[in-house]
């Protein structure tokens, strides 16, 4: 008989579970740009997750307090680059408040329509990108297709293609080209009829359901604890539109229009559907703004402002619906020509704190599906 011989193999530390730390970024294409994320992984599983911030920081707040009510607009608009209509908006609806004025009708109708359209490129951006990050390509062509015809639009009332600056204390820089309501009907109508492609090519690819359904269930609770808001908030089926629940400019009168889109599931599947779907009734609502300026006599869409603008002493807090949730800006005036204090409460920076619970039980191979499906903008985390 063979004698047999017993090898003891010594393996280390490697036999013990042992936790890595993961660092995802700052510069990496999973991390849309400039954010980092530190992550504790036991296995391909994610124990932990820290979003670390601050690498796009320009000081904005306090940028605020060195400009005028004028010069602050170009700066407001910039930290959502792909939401700087509605940014800027919220800025002079602040001051506006603070000085007590009313806004001609035709002005408010106007912003009305010009947020609306900015909603709808600010949407298609990130359907057209969240796919990408999930392998199909196709989804970007279409998106920018039909970006491009919005943008025309919109550059050709305004004159900038990313920051409109459009806006201005009292209403708008000035009326509307000729003939540019009808060139803005045309693209509605023209960016609807093709909107069946998301529907079609991604909701109905059984992968990009695979990789999205029940990934990154987000709870109606965590929602409240963070301050979620926007499309994501409302795919947890959290009810609440500031457009609806708190009407500014014209969306009071357009209720039968407007609808607020929820879905139940939480997950990334369902932020991505209450995307969709609220870019469908954006449309709607450009096309119910359109109907009302239609039928408007001729007026002006400003008023008119001393040389030297100065908010009376006081504060305020003008909130609205941006396209990636709620953007709040904190006015404090001492009665001089540039704020005392500008606080501005960003969709993005409340909304990425969740993925400290959002992340954390999933799989390394699910976080790009989760990260992309919180539709943030880095710039509007970092202010």
């Amino acid at each position: 008989m063979t004698p047999t011989t017993e090898t003891m193999v010594g393996i280390g530390g490697a036999a013990e579970s042992t936790d890595m730390v993961l660092n995802i970024g700052p510069q990496h294409p999973s991390t849309h740009g400039v954010l980092r994320l530190k992550l504790v992984l036991d296995g391909e599983r994610i124990v932990h997750a820290e979003p670390v911030i601050g690498y796009m920081h320009r000081g904005a707040e306090k940028l605020f307090e060195a400009r005028d009510y004028r010069q602050i607009i170009m700066l407001a608009n910039r930290h959502d680059w792909l939401s700087a209509f509605s940014n800027e908006l919220g800025v002079v609806l602040a001051v506006e408040r603070m000085l007590g004025m009313e806004v001609p009708e035709r002005a408010v109708w106007l912003r009305t329509l010009l947020a609306e359209l900015n909603r709808v490129l600010n949407h298609l951006m990130f359907l057209g990108s969240y796919p990408l990050e999930l392998g199909g390509i196709t989804p970007i062509f279409y998106a920018f297709t039909e970006r491009e015809e919005l943008q025309h639009v919109m550059e050709e009332v305004s004159g900038g293609r990313m920051h409109y600056m459009f806006n201005r204390v009292g209403g708008l820089k000035e009326d509307l080209p000729a003939g540019w309501t009808t060139r803005a009907r045309a693209a509605v109508a023209d960016v609807r009829s093709r909107m069946d492609r998301f529907d079609d090519l991604v909701l109905g690819n059984e992968i990009f359901r695979g990789r999205t359904r029940g990934v990154g269930v987000l709870s109606p609770r965590a929602v409240h604890a963070y301050g979620v808001s926007g499309p994501i908030a409302r795919g947890s089926g959290v009810d609440f539109d500031l457009r609806r629940d708190e009407p500014y400019l014209a969306y009071g009168e357009l209720g039968d229009v407007l609808k607020v889109v929820t879905r139940e599931e939480g997950d990334c599947l369902a932020r991505f559907e209450c995307l969709l779907e609220q870019t469908h009734n954006a449309l709607d609502l450009a096309d119910a703004c359109l109907d009302r300026l239609a039928e408007l006599p001729p007026g002006p869409v400003n008023q008119r402002l001393p040389k030297v603008l100065k908010a009376p002493e006081g504060h305020t807090y003008a909130w609205t619906e941006n396209p990636l949730g709620i953007n709040g800006y904190y006015l404090v005036s001492k009665g001089e020509k540039t704020p005392y204090r500008l606080k501005l409460r960003s969709a993005s920076y409340n909304n990425i704190q969740a993925l400290t619970e959002l992340l954390p039980g999933t799989l390394v191979a699910d976080m790009v599906a989760i990260l992309g499906s919180m539709f943030f903008v880095v710039g509007d985390i970092d202010k």
